[in-house]
């Protein structure tokens, strides 16, 4: 998104009411679903299946409450149910960003669901600390906390058919471990190595056992993500390997990444973001995850991928069994995956409503705050609440905004989002700094800051260490500052208005960027503190929202309207030739033969159609060439259109389950044999339409 976009999104979200705004769901409402399942982050997801129930676990890092579970009927639509804990229970001031310590990037992370006898255990590692176990009859909780302690992490646990209970964890070096019945720590010396180093082994186990046989989900970072399967009819091995998907990006490439020395920094210290690179995967890919069946059989993998500046999102892959190994993908492109695809059959699919996982928005006028928000490491509770509608964050003394003790998160949702948040400044003292971040590396932030009892409007930026101070008058104190994100395309930037409704420019653009110093994406944050080194006043904050701009998907595909397919590798509309197959043109030709419409056959299917008369259908495999034109509506190809939003889009036959494309070097015909989309979305298979 360049600046005038920006500039135009943020005129146009001009919010002075908490309206209740339509947010990403995967749902079709057609029978069909798009990834990914969460537009926002969610990652190292593993699944549960318990009757017609799903759950999915994910990690929260340093951010609390901790260790959050989503619940579905028809495992596309979510919803979050759980957290595990409120607070890290350590005493350790690094939980609590106190004494200049943190737990940035580490916390608790990797979680394993499972259920056994009538209890749910959720396991996971905190840095330093070890194997964490948590227990509970019922998956809302409240669950007990035990320390298994061990170095024990990226763990699948599987409850074996003898009684005992193994964790399988290890990079490279795959080991399985016993582990004690109640759950107080491993059982001492039964450690072994199962699948030794040099087997192309990663890491993120998931463990299951089907039919006897002994299933290890796994994923390798090196030199790109992926997903691998190894089996065994004993968990002991030995093992055999095979990489069940690779390369599948949806056509995202990898974001730009931060550089930086050290850990957390503190301002003026060097910072950098390298560029992306439109062809580089890296981890972009679907990969770490679990698998789970519905109870008819169908099977299905639940994996994340990095997902620019968001962070890591998760997504819904259909399996199919082929010789015994769950490929990811369809008969005839295995290991690809749609990006669109029909709902899995699970019972409750057609009585569930299409929704969010969460409710973003907050007045604040409940007694307590909503699910989707989560503290930067543990709060101080004496220093906030929420008071006659409002939330109240006291301020701390904070030498930036990472070193912020108050400061209340909630994910930033894609592709685009506009945060608003009114925010009063009359109990602001000297030397408080307030208002509406990103946590992230680099850091951003916009607030006000109270100097020599003069009231500043700043902007700060921890990329360049750019601060712009802007002169400002506020009527009784208030203030209203908005973050516009364009996170597909990594951009952002911030706005304030003084009467809530007319928004002005904050700053300049940013670059956003994801990074392994968090293992986070990017967070909208409410945050306090006082930068003099002392307790100072506090701020109060109000209606919050956040206006999903892309979430609306209903015109993506172009139901009755005549459009040009232009192909984004070529830049040439497509042409249906006199010759009776299909090819491309110059760029400015328009004329009948390269426009089309769409008959819709339901469930996301749709028939192309030349605006001459003649239907697109394909001859043979598919070869180049193979795509050709016919007066016969009969014999016309049954495609699945993938959503790649913003007109972007391609076309997947329900025959072979592989894409139409033209490659952009050769000059053959299009043909149908391609197996998805590359990271840049010029490979040939990725079309825009135009009306």
């Amino acid at each position: 998104m360049n600046r005038f976009k920006l500039a135009f999104l943020c005129a146009a979200m001009s919010l002075s009411s908490l309206a209740q705004t339509k947010s990403w769901t995967a749902d079709n409402g057609n029978g069909t679903f798009t990834n990914p399942l969460l537009y926002d982050e969610f990652s190292d997801p593993d699944i549960l299946r318990i009757g017609d129930d799903y759950y999915l676990a994910g990690t929260t890092m340093h951010t609390v409450p901790g260790l959050v579970i989503l619940h579905s009927r028809d495992l596309v639509n979510w919803e979050n149910i759980s957290y595990c804990f409120d607070r890290f229970d350590f005493d350790d001031d690094a939980f609590s960003l106190k004494n200049g310590k943190e737990i940035y990037g580490q916390g608790i992370w990797a979680p394993c669901i499972r259920y056994n006898d009538g209890k749910f255990y959720l396991y996971s590692n905190v840095n330093g600390k070890g194997l964490q176990c948590f227990v509970s009859d019922k998956i809302e909780g409240p669950w007990k906390h035990i320390n298994m302690k061990g170095n024990i992490y990226d763990l699948g646990v599987i409850f074996d058919d003898d009684g005992k209970v193994y964790a399988i964890h290890g990079y490279g070096e795959v080991k399985c471990t016993e582990l004690k019945p109640d759950m107080s720590g491993p059982v001492e010396g039964t450690e072994r190595v199962i699948i030794p180093n040099g087997s192309a082994i990663g890491e993120g186990h998931h463990m299951y056992k089907i039919d006897g046989m002994y299933y290890l989900i796994s994923t390798d970072y090196r030199p790109n993500g992926r997903t691998l399967c190894s089996r065994s009819k004993s968990i002991w091995g030995p093992y055999e390997t095979r990489v069940i998907t690779a390369d599948e990006t949806f056509g995202y490439h990898a974001a730009p990444m931060t550089r930086i020395k050290g850990r957390i920094m503190p301002d003026g210290h060097p910072v950098g973001i390298d560029p992306a690179d439109p062809d580089k995967t890296a981890a972009s890919n679907i990969h770490q995850g679990g698998i789970v069946s519905t109870p008819d059989g169908e099977w299905w993998a639940l994996l994340m991928m990095d997902f620019h500046s968001l962070g890591r999102t998760v997504t819904l892959a259909p399996i199919t069994w082929d010789d015994g190994w769950p490929m990811i993908g369809l008969p005839g492109n295995l290991g690809r995956s749609p990006r669109t695809w029909l709902k899995p059959s699970t019972p409750g699919r057609d009585s569930v409503t299409p929704h969010a996982a969460y409710d973003r928005n907050d007045d604040f006028n409940g007694k307590s705050l909503k699910r989707i928000w989560q503290w930067n490491h543990n709060p101080d509770d004496k220093m906030w609440s929420l008071k006659n509608g409002k939330l109240r964050l006291n301020t701390m003394p904070a030498e930036q905004l990472m070193w912020a003790r108050n400061t209340l998160t909630q994910r930033a949702i894609g592709p685009e989002s506009v945060t608003t948040v009114e925010l009063d400044t009359r109990h602001m003292k000297n030397g408080d700094v307030c208002g509406l971040g990103n946590i992230n590396v680099p850091c951003s932030w916009a607030g006000i800051v109270k100097e020599d009892g003069k009231t500043v409007l700043r902007w700060f930026q921890q990329l360049d260490n750019d601060t712009i101070d802007t002169p400002v008058e506020l009527k009784e104190g208030k203030i209203w500052l908005r973050f516009i994100g364009d996170f597909d395309n990594d951009k952002g930037r911030y706005a304030y208005s003084v009467n809530g409704s007319d928004f002005k420019d904050l700053g300049h653009e940013m670059t956003l960027s994801y990074q392994l110093i968090t293992f986070q994406g990017a967070r909208l944050s409410l945050f306090a503190f006082n930068k003099d080194g002392k307790n100072g006043g506090y701020a109060e904050f109000d209606n919050f929202t956040v206006e999903e701009t892309a979430a609306d998907r209903s015109g993506n595909i172009p139901y009755g309207k005549s459009f040009r397919i232009i192909n984004l590798a070529t830049g040439r509309p497509m042409h249906a030739t006199p010759h009776g197959l299909m090819h491309d043109i110059a760029k400015d030709t328009d004329n009948q033969q390269t426009r089309f419409s769409i008959i819709d056959r339901g469930n996301g299917k749709v028939v192309l159609r030349c605006d001459d008369g003649r239907y697109v259908f394909v001859s043979g495999i598919g070869l180049p060439g193979d795509v050709r034109l016919t007066e016969d509506i009969n014999l016309a190809e049954e495609f699945m259109w993938q959503d790649f939003l913003n007109h972007e889009f391609m076309l997947m036959s329900m025959k072979n389950h592989k894409y139409v494309g033209k490659s952009p070097t050769t000059g053959s015909p299009y043909s149908m044999d391609f197996p998805g989309a590359d990271p840049a979305r010029r490979n040939g298979a990725v079309f825009r339409w135009e009306e």
